[in-house]
């Protein structure tokens, strides 16, 4: 099985975490919601399978491009 990172669009802050470690996501899923200059972002899930790691916790900043979470996909 593939692990699939799963990257920030945006830069801004973790608001919510909506998926814990270990739960299965289907793609679209939404695993968090960031906070950009005042607006909610979904982070959604790009593959289907575990959600192994989440490499943020709430209210961490974070950049474009950094590496959220992983995904193992079916």
């Amino acid at each position: 099985m593939a692990k699939v990172e799963v990257e920030s669009e945006v830069t801004g802050n973790v608001w919510k975490l909506q998926v814990a470690v270990g739960a299965a996501v289907a793609v679209g899923d939404v695993l968090m919601i960031l906070e950009s200059m005042k607006m909610e972002i979904p982070v959604e899930a790009p593959v289907a399978g575990t959600l192994t790691e989440m490499l943020v916790a709430e209210t961490d900043a974070v950049d474009e491009d950094q590496v959220l979470a992983i995904i193992e996909a079916v």
